[in-house]
Formats: structure tokens, C-alpha cells, sequence
């Protein structure tokens, strides 16, 4: 005697468009939501990628350049 076990398949979840499954009034949201969060991982990891490098040398330049009686 064989059973069936239940398997949920979740395939469906991850194809076709995100967007058409999701109520209308709350795409817009969506999309703003997700540019922000992108844009804010975008900014951390340059932040991160430069902070170390960049960002002390361009301090240094700018205190160098106003600082005309040292």
C-alpha cells in the first residue's frame, strides 16, 4: 500500500511576474521600497569598498588646501 505524501511545490511562487500577483494599489510601494533598499545597499557597499582608501586621503587634501598658514 503505498501513501502520497503531501509535497507543497513552491516553483510557482518563484516564476512568472512578482508584480502581477500583487494588489495593484501596492505595486507602486513595492517598487519605491525596493529601489530604496537597493540604493542603500549600493551606497553602503561603495561606502565600505572607499571608506577605507579614498575618504582619509580626500580629508587630508581638503585640511592640506585650506590650511594656508601651516
Amino acid at each position: 500500500m503505498n501513501k502520497a505524501i503531501y509535497q507543497p511545490n513552491y516553483w510557482h511562487y518563484l516564476t512568472g511576474d512578482f508584480f502581477n500577483r500583487v494588489h495593484p494599489r501596492f505595486r507602486k510601494a513595492l517598487k519605491i521600497l525596493m529601489a530604496v533598499v537597493i540604493g542603500a545597499l549600493l551606497l553602503a557597499g561603495l561606502y565600505a569598498l572607499f571608506g577605507d582608501t579614498v575618504l582619509p586621503t580626500l580629508t587630508r587634501r581638503i585640511t592640506e588646501m585650506f590650511n594656508y598658514a601651516g
